[in-house]
């Protein structure tokens, strides 16, 4: 099985409180914020987090 751990964006700055954190397995992906990492996280299979990338790209 598949997983990449928590990772930020390498897109993100280091001085920024705007982050979130993503964890990539074979059947799902994680999402959460990198201030408060045990404050739960959003899980999406891998066709809803295509649509959410695609979504956010577009700017909706």
């Amino acid at each position: 099985m598949r997983d990449t751990g928590w990772f930020k964006s390498s897109r993100s700055t280091s001085g920024s409180d705007n982050c979130v954190q993503v964890r990539i397995t074979d059947t799902a992906t994680g999402v959460r914020d990198s201030k408060n990492p045990g404050g739960g996280q959003l899980t999406f299979g891998r066709a809803a987090f295509g649509a959410l990338l695609a979504a956010v790209g577009e700017g909706r």
